[in-house]
């Protein structure tokens, strides 16, 4: 009987024990199961999405970035914000390479190796005499090229087995932005897979069933030009197509790069000063400055001389090859691109609708760095008397001349001031020339292509704009006037009295073009062009004009 007692105290002792464990095994059994359940369900998920993505062209290597050989560069060009505003991007002799039609160049940064069958070398440089918009269909001149051995850029060097796909850091696709709500230009933005074959002319934006756009086959034409209103400058502007398609569609990608691309147009009315810089240059600024030079320029309709004349502009906003977009036979790929370029209105940069908020005073600071221009201010008569203001005046040897330029120049001289007469010629460099301009302390010239040197001045710099008589102080005012006041210059215009005009030795006093200038506006802009621009010369009153030069000096102290 003790005996039988002490047994079920025994087991009272360990029925609990024998419990505990029993409930803890089970707990570990139950979340074994659990586990192996839930890897059954997640694993064949995680491969479903891994097909699909290489199924739909998700790259599986990193894309070679793009950069340009240091040794083939000026010191400069290390880093845009490091860039050496004073040094000379290109020399004479030098070269921007420009992408010939389907020859790949391939350089080894290592081994210093190049292959190429052949690259297109830029004509001298010149600043071109005044040409309005009545010569739109007038181009620029024909490309001219030269065989070099020497590559500006190092290419892409694509692994055969990864040719045509996209790297593994290529951003999520999205439907491409196309906006031709502007009045000045039709712009395509993307960001993603896109693919560009310039010489068909097409930009393939590559999609995938995650975007489940109901109209994948989607397509856009743009004119890479910033006239879009004005079909004579458009006429000869190739169209772009801009494409969605998915991966089986599009083409196989023969390059690919890791930066932005920009393709754009010149043609139209490039090759006027004022028309270079309001329709190319400063929407380029405007579209690709917030790259920081870190992309690729396409240019159609290429003309070496202009990308020449500009390539200190244009290595500071993209500093890697410039390619040829009408011969370029690769199937270039890249994160992003745009086809068009942003425009507000000439030679104006609205700062609410920049990425980057930009004014058209950084633009002016941005070409101060490009051309090494020093001088940031006039001269400051106060405090320094023995010191003479610098007048340029701007000739002309066409129309709109000013017959008696020496006249003007010994009365400024009178009063004080140091004289320079300047006239870009097809031999002047742009970076010389605005050396000249920034050296002064006032500008004063006739309407026309050649006061868009105004944007060399230093700031608070007065300009003189003479105003051709006829009615044209809008045109003027549009042209010179606003953009001057924009950027922070002491804007100054003289408008000729009938008598200063060389009209009166052309036409009777009464006839329309002296008599009732409205109504030859009203004929149009080609017959108002003819007649007050083209015809008219310039004859100033120096009495007349002696109280303006006497102003600047004032505005200037």
């Amino acid at each position: 009987m003790e005996h039988e007692k002490e047994l079920v105290r025994n087991v009272g002792r360990i029925e609990p024990r024998s419990l505990s464990l029993g409930l803890l095994v089970g707990f570990f059994l139950a979340l074994f199961t659990y586990i192996s359940m839930s890897d059954r369900s997640v694993t064949p998920l995680l491969t479903v999405e891994s097909r699909a993505a290489s199924a739909y062209g998700v790259p599986t290597s990193p894309m070679v970035e793009n950069k340009m050989n240091s040794s083939q560069l000026d010191a400069g060009l290390r880093n845009a914000t490091e860039e050496n505003p004073g040094s000379d991007l290109l020399k004479k002799n030098d070269a921007i390479k420009v992408q010939p039609s389907s020859s790949s160049i391939i350089h080894d940064a290592s081994s210093g190796r190049l292959d190429a069958s052949s690259t297109q070398k830029l004509g001298n440089g010149n600043i071109g005499e005044d040409r309005h918009e009545q010569d739109g269909e007038k181009r620029v001149p024909d490309k001219s090229s030269s065989t070099s051995g020497d590559s500006t850029q190092k290419e892409d060097i694509i692994n055969p087995k990864q040719a045509g796909e996209r790297s593994a850091d290529a951003k999520p696709q999205r439907k491409p932005i196309c906006d031709f709500s502007g009045p000045r230009s039709d712009v395509c933005k993307m960001e993603g897979d896109v693919r560009i074959h310039g010489k068909s002319s097409s930009v393939v934006f590559v999609t995938s069933n995650q975007m489940r756009n109901p109209e994948p086959n989607e397509s856009w034409g743009v004119k890479p030009y910033t006239r879009k209103s004005h079909k004579p400058a458009m006429q000869k502007i190739r169209e772009v197509s801009v494409k969605m398609s998915n991966s089986t569609d599009a083409p196989r990608c023969t390059l690919n790069h890791s930066i932005p691309a920009v393709i754009f147009a010149i043609g139209g009315f490039t090759g006027n000063l004022y028309h270079d810089f309001a329709d190319v240059l400063l929407p380029l600024f405007i579209t690709s400055r917030q790259f920081n030079g870190e992309a690729q320029l396409f240019i159609s309709n290429i003309q070496l001389e202009w990308v020449h004349k500009y390539r200190h502009i244009l290595k500071r906003l993209g500093r890697y090859e410039i390619i040829d977009f009408d011969n370029d036979d690769q199937v270039r790929c890249y994160p992003h691109a745009i086809v068009g370029l942003e425009s507000y209105k000439d030679m104006y940069i609205d700062p609410l609708r920049d990425p980057d908020g930009y004014s058209i005073v950084d633009f002016i600071k941005f070409l101060r760095g490009a051309y090494s221009l020093d001088r940031d201010s006039p001269i400051k008569m106060g405090e320094h008397p023995e010191k003479k203001p610098r007048l340029v005046i701007i000739d002309r040897h066409r129309t709109r001349r000013l017959t008696n330029v020496g006249e003007i120049v010994k009365m400024a001289e009178g009063l004080g001031y140091e004289v320079l007469r300047a006239e870009a010629t097809s031999e002047t460099e742009v970076a010389e020339f605005a050396r000249i301009i920034n050296s002064c302390d006032v500008m004063m010239g006739v309407h026309g292509a050649g006061l868009t040197n105004m944007i060399f001045l230093p700031r608070n710099a007065v300009f003189i704009q003479v105003v051709p008589w006829g009615g044209l102080e809008w045109v003027a005012n549009y042209d010179y006037g606003d953009p001057a006041r924009n950027m922070k210059l002491q804007y100054m215009e003289y408008g000729m009295s009938l008598e200063e005009s060389t009209l009166i030795d052309l036409y009777p006093r009464d006839h329309p073009v002296i008599k009732d200038p409205p109504s030859i506006h009203k004929q149009g802009w080609n017959a108002m062009y003819k007649v007050y621009m083209i015809e008219q010369s310039v004859k100033l009153d120096l009495r007349r004009f002696r109280p303006v030069l006497l102003k600047a000096l004032e505005l200037i102290h």
